[in-house]
């Protein structure tokens, strides 16, 4: 299935860059980042929910949406990043939200639990998603959406720039060549769970601005862990080289925009 939002935003790069989770970098392209939330959201089979979590909750958006799903339950937000817990609680002060390792977290149980692009920052998945199921109330429902894009041209140049260049030594091992699909997942959970769908969407998201849109969008997930290696000077030299690539990956439209496409893997499972 494809599907296409419209965007606005346009790059700034002419902002430094920041390594670390920023929410205000990451909120640039709010729109297109929540569209698979509500996705998986409204695909949640629970009609009714009294305790809901949100892991990996970033600025708050996804948890807005999960709210909205279930205006009456207790809601909870967990992220690693103080920073986007610090605008998680600006943005919804009525809920609680927690700094939390989620590879450690035993709080529960909870009707819902919600994981938006998360969970491909975390290892040991034959682990972690039994772990997360075992946090449910019975009845209870898994929803996770991860990126399923490690093959896609921004992936792959972010993995060849990274291999060629004076930066090469600093930056070898930081790529993320390991990822699971649906095949996985769904005899994984279907052991635990009386319930399990598994399904995955690319959407195009048409980015205004060229290349340096694209990049700027990666600035604020997939590039972080190679910037982070990086001091301010090869930083920018890296930077350059990748928007180059990608102008040639992604060529824009009359307009100057480009279309880009986003796989995204999809998981529900009900306890």
């Amino acid at each position: 299935m494809t599907q296409v939002s419209s965007s606005s935003n346009a790059p700034d790069s002419a902002k430094p860059v920041n390594p670390a989770w920023q929410a205000s970098q990451y909120v640039k392209f709010e729109d297109e980042r929540t569209r698979p939330v509500r996705d998986l959201v409204a695909a949640i089979p629970n009609a009714q929910a009294g305790k809901v979590a949100d892991i990996g909750c970033g600025p708050g958006n996804s948890t807005e949406v999960l709210a909205e799903r279930y205006p009456t339950a207790d809601v909870l937000g967990l992220d690693s990043s103080q920073d986007m817990v610090d605008a998680a609680r600006k943005r919804l002060p009525q809920f609680r939200f927690d700094v939390v390792d989620i590879a450690g977290w035993q709080d529960g149980p909870f009707d819902v639990i919600l994981a938006n692009a998360v969970l491909q920052w975390l290892p040991d998945h034959e682990t972690l998603y039994p772990h997360l199921i075992e946090r449910l109330a019975p009845g209870g429902s898994l929803a996770v959406q991860t990126p399923d894009n490690l093959d896609e041209p921004a992936h792959r140049l972010m993995r060849e720039v990274a291999a060629d260049g004076p930066w090469a030594a600093t930056l070898k091992g930081v790529e993320r060549t390991a990822r699971n699909g649906a095949a996985f997942y769904y005899p994984l959970l279907k052991a635990m769970c009386s319930r399990v769908d598994v399904w995955r969407t690319t959407y195009y998201h048409p980015l205004a601005g060229g290349a340096p849109a694209v990049v700027e969008w990666f600035k604020g997930s997939a590039l972080r862990p190679f910037l982070a290696k990086l001091d301010d000077a090869s930083r920018e030299a890296f930077l350059a080289r990748y928007t180059d690539e990608i102008a040639k990956a992604y060529p824009a439209l009359a307009d100057g925009t480009v279309l880009l496409p986003f796989p995204r893997l999809f998981v529900v499972a009900t306890r």
